[in-house]
């Protein structure tokens, strides 16, 4: 009981801190990285191994220039995604622009259903309200939940703001059921790690043998919906754009996995592009050592 108290209350005052303007936010950031890398060393042996297993042709300089990038943009994304506790509408539309858009539109016109997917890369959480808020559908976001249902609570409050939906990863099929009847927007963050049980493919990627989810692939050929990848583009500090591509317009068609393998080589490119905007705090691999 004592520990849950003092949770809500950290809460709370992460609630008051989001009033703060995003500028004085960042310079709070700045602090936060030196704080997070040089002293906490948070993960840092997970995101190093992480980097020099998914980049074997880069010197240890070249590894260790990117890893502080990486920390950088860490706690720059930490104090955004507090700010979302109290951001408005007219904020995430200014600092999330959407580009092709359009064509996943066109669907929902015809009352017809699309599936989307990206990568934990760049703002996420920014970029699902963003979605939420210029499409005429709200989106329906496939995610894991966390084991602290306190915290967890107080991030799906920040993710519901403006009237996204967000699924446990479990209730997947079920939601796609219960809303076949009209035009939908299932989001998967298709790089998470499943659990072992259920384990069922494993790919090449960033140079290392890694198991992934095939919730994405399966919904979309049980359905045949159309699938779009969400390109993030990190334009300045505190600024995104969002490319809606299309991956797979036919996906009963598609050969097997093909449609896990396409989103893989999507998001191998936005890492390549510029690998700082990954989650690389996360122990992608831990099944490799």
């Amino acid at each position: 009981m004592i520990k849950k108290g003092f949770l809500s209350i950290g809460i709370f005052f992460l609630h008051l801190f989001s009033f703060l303007p995003l500028w004085l936010l960042f310079g709070i950031s700045n602090v936060l990285y030196y704080l997070v890398y040089y002293i906490v060393k948070y993960r840092r042996k997970v995101v190093r191994k992480n980097l020099i297993n998914s980049f074997p042709e880069k010197s240890l300089t070249e590894i260790i220039a990117i890893e502080k990038r990486f920390y950088r943009y860490l706690t720059d994304l930490m104090v955004e995604i507090v700010k979302m506790s109290s951001i408005s509408k007219a904020e995430v539309l200014k600092r999330v622009k959407m580009k092709n858009f359009e064509q996943v539109e066109a669907y929902f016109q015809k009352g017809e259903s699309a599936l989307a997917c990206s990568g934990h890369y760049g703002n996420w959480e920014l970029g699902t309200l963003a979605a939420g808020l210029k499409l005429s559908v709200s989106p329906h976001v496939i995610y894991k939940p966390i084991n602290n249902k306190i915290f967890e609570a107080w991030f799906n409050k920040l993710r519901t703001k403006f009237g996204n939906v967000f699924i446990p990863m479990r209730q997947t099929l079920r939601e796609v059921i219960a809303t076949k009847d009209k035009p939908t927007l299932f989001c998967f963050a298709s790089d998470q790690s499943p659990m072992v049980i259920d384990v069922q493919h494993i790919i090449q990627f960033m140079h290392q043998p890694t198991s992934v989810l095939l919730g994405l692939e399966k919904i979309a050929k049980q359905t045949n919906r159309p699938v779009f990848y969400f390109d993030v583009t990190r334009v300045k500090r505190g600024y995104y754009e969002i490319d809606c591509v299309p991956l797979c317009l036919d996906p009963k068609a598609a050969e097997e996995h093909e449609i896990t393998e396409l989103f893989f080589k999507s998001l191998t490119k936005s890492i390549q592009k510029a690998p700082e905007y990954w989650l690389w705090s996360h122990n992608r691999w831990k099944g490799n050592d």
